[in-house]
């Protein structure tokens, strides 16, 4: 599992973004939170795929990228006193583009991946499920729910809807 490193790579850094976003936005509620769920998704997708990595021989360190350091408090503090100004939106624009452009990278690395376990017919793969969020996700391999049988998943963007 090649691509699973990478992958495992790409979802650290995913969380990384998505969290120092919600740092910066704090004033913005809906911005702070939503990040915040979609950082927890993401972090789980780093523990389970250091999980799974291990049965393949792939060390890879279980633990995400958190947030609890002393910039974090900083970050969260500065955008409580610059949250009104016009300059703070044109950043948060650009931050989203980069979370956009990254997710987009972390979809396109699962989509290899479970391409890969279907070649390799390892079906027994305990992979999460990247479409949905991790208390909901079957113990299935990737790309499978249960009752979807082989059918091609949808992978529109990893931020939409959610």
């Amino acid at each position: 599992m090649p691509r699973s490193r990478s992958l495992h790579r790409s979802e650290n850094d995913l969380a990384g973004a998505l969290l120092n976003v919600s740092d910066q936005q704090k004033v913005d509620h809906e911005i702070f939170y939503v990040a915040r769920d979609i950082a927890g998704w993401s972090q789980e997708h780093v523990r389970r795929l250091a999980e799974v990595g291990a049965d393949y021989g792939l060390e890879l360190d279980p633990d995400p990228e958190d947030e609890a350091t002393l910039l974090a408090k900083i970050k969260q503090k500065g955008s409580g006193l610059t949250g009104r100004f016009h300059e703070p939106a044109l950043l948060l624009l650009a931050d989203l583009r980069h979370i956009h452009r990254t997710a987009a990278g972390v979809s396109l690395d699962w989509e290899v991946l479970a391409q890969t376990a279907q070649a390799m017919q390892d079906s027994e793969s305990a992979l999460p499920d990247p479409r949905l969020p991790p208390t909901d996700a079957a113990p299935n391999a990737v790309g499978q729910r249960q009752g979807q049988g082989n059918r091609r998943p949808n992978h529109g963007h990893r931020l939409k809807g959610h």
